[in-house]
Parts: C-alpha cells; sequence; structure tokens
C-alpha cells in the first residue's frame, strides 16, 4: 500500500532545463517516503499571495528517502507551471504526496511492455526497476511529437530490456505514433501487462492494443487533478465497476492509474447516459 500522504514546505535544490521539460528536485524528506511509480505530487503554485488557489499535480519521476528528495518532469501549460519555471534554489513550495493509486506488479515473472508520451515516461524509470528486479523482461516505448519532447531516453535504455522511440516527425527513431512498435512488441514477445503514460488519446490506443492481445493494460491519466484529494471533482471520467456499472470516478483519489479496459476512453469529457446517478434525457429519475 502506498503511504500516507504527507503535506509539508519543500525545498528547492534545482531546477534545470531538459529539452522542452523542466527537471525538478526538492528536499521533501516526509513526502518522498513510501513513494510508489504511478504516485504523484500536488504542488501549491504562485506563492502565498497568488490567486492561483489550485495545486498543480506531476507524476513522481524519483523519490529517495535515504536523501529525503522528491524530483518532478513537467512542462510549460499555463501561468501555474511557467511560474514553477521560475524557481530558484533555495525558494520553498508547499507540497502534499504521495497521492493516488500506484501501478500494480505482476504477482510473476513476465514479460511486459512500458509505453509513455512526453514527459509521461517520468514514471516508468522505476517502474522498470522493480519488475526487471521481479524477473520480468521489460519492452519500453517512448513517444513524442519531436525529439526535444522525449524524456529519458539514455535513462530508459539502462533500466530495459529494449527501448524503441517514435516521434511524429521522424526527428529520431521511428517515425509515427508508439502504436507499431507496440504491436510488433506484443507479437514477438507475447507480453502478459502494459503499463502506459501519457495523452488520453495514446492510452485509448494502449488499451486497445493490450485488449488484441489478450493482455492487461495499466494507465495513468493525465487528468487535471485540482485538489488531488478527491474533494473538487474536477478530474472524473467514466470507468466500468467489477458490477459492470458505469460510475463518474476520481482520477486523484480511484487513479491516475486504471485498467485500460474498464475506462470508457470515447466518453471522457462527458458524462455518458447510463451512468449511475446520471440525469435523464427527459429530467426523469
Amino acid at each position: 500500500m502506498t503511504s500516507p500522504a504527507v503535506q509539508e514546505d519543500a525545498e528547492v535544490l534545482n531546477l534545470e532545463r531538459v529539452g522542452d521539460y523542466y527537471h525538478l528536485t526538492l528536499a521533501a524528506p516526509h513526502a518522498s517516503v513510501g513513494v510508489r511509480p504511478g504516485n504523484f505530487v500536488a504542488v501549491a503554485v504562485g506563492g502565498e499571495d497568488s490567486a492561483m488557489l489550485l495545486r498543480r499535480a506531476f507524476s513522481i519521476y524519483r523519490a529517495d528517502p535515504r536523501s529525503g528528495t522528491l524530483e518532478v518532469v513537467f512542462a510549460i501549460h499555463g501561468r501555474g507551471t511557467r511560474w514553477l519555471a521560475e524557481v530558484g534554489r533555495g525558494d520553498h513550495l508547499n507540497v502534499v504526496a504521495p497521492l493516488g493509486r500506484p501501478f500494480v506488479l505482476p504477482a510473476e515473472p513476465v514479460p511486459c511492455v512500458l509505453v509513455a508520451g512526453g514527459y509521461g515516461a517520468a514514471p516508468m524509470f522505476e517502474l522498470a526497476r522493480r519488475l526487471r528486479a521481479r524477473g520480468c523482461r521489460v519492452d519500453m516505448v517512448l513517444g513524442a511529437a519531436t525529439e526535444a519532447r522525449l524524456f529519458g531516453t539514455l535513462e530508459a535504455r539502462r533500466v530495459a530490456d529494449t527501448v524503441t522511440l517514435t516521434t511524429d516527425d521522424g526527428s529520431v527513431g521511428e517515425r509515427g505514433v508508439v502504436s507499431g512498435p507496440l504491436r510488433r512488441l506484443m507479437g514477438e514477445h507475447h507480453s502478459a501487462v502494459v503499463y502506459a503514460c501519457g495523452p488520453m488519446a495514446m492510452l485509448a490506443a494502449v488499451a486497445d492494443i493490450a485488449a488484441e492481445f489478450g493482455a492487461h493494460a495499466q494507465c495513468a491519466v493525465e487528468e487535471s487533478m485540482a485538489c488531488g484529494i478527491g474533494v473538487c471533482m474536477t478530474c472524473v471520467l467514466p470507468v466500468v465497476g467489477g458490477d459492470g456499472v458505469t460510475k463518474m470516478v476520481r482520477s486523484c483519489v480511484e487513479g491516475p492509474v486504471f485498467f485500460g479496459d474498464r475506462v470508457r476512453w470515447a466518453d471522457v469529457g462527458t458524462v455518458p447516459p447510463d451512468t449511475w446517478g446520471a440525469p435523464k434525457p427527459d429530467g426523469g429519475h
């Protein structure tokens, strides 16, 4: 089980540019304890006097409880991440971690494929280490629009049995998206589990391909998680439960990792009419 989340003021140890991304290292001796691949951290942005009240959620790249450090990778998407990209050494950020449900490791050694889009690769390296420690074969596919938007290609080669790179523009690796290499690897190695983190469209495609091969897919979704603790309800998406009933569940609490065949990918961003508790079109009950 994931350790209980802790809120603390973390000191900025380092912030560096890596391609199109930023790699942030924090001194967080309490929040770094018990982190598992797939957990995330919620970071307060804007400073004490800011009108930006909502935290920003990031997958945890590395956590070392021995040194008390916590690392994340992010891109600038708006005011909050733009502010975060300008913090300096010695600044303090209020963080809450570890949050969310992490990836589940297989009970037996089985071939696995790890698929990531852009900085969605962040949690995959520690996941690969843990899988290989269990005797699992690990093939990794990293995809992005351009070479500058790939993350961790050298680290991937250290932790995985094979690494395949794809870029939309063909600037490095195979031209195209991750679907082709994923199908090829699953066919060659009879992969039993696919782990994925990245954009929703990529996750939907990965889940479909895993189903084609009879494999299990675990997908870490990138929904907006404003509070990180299940209160604000901004990160809900339709997921089919074990009873076959669709419910709107919170990515930050029930996720961010979901079984790929349970998420109704085509309906993300909506409330399907057959969802439990959904309003009836005619206003009835």
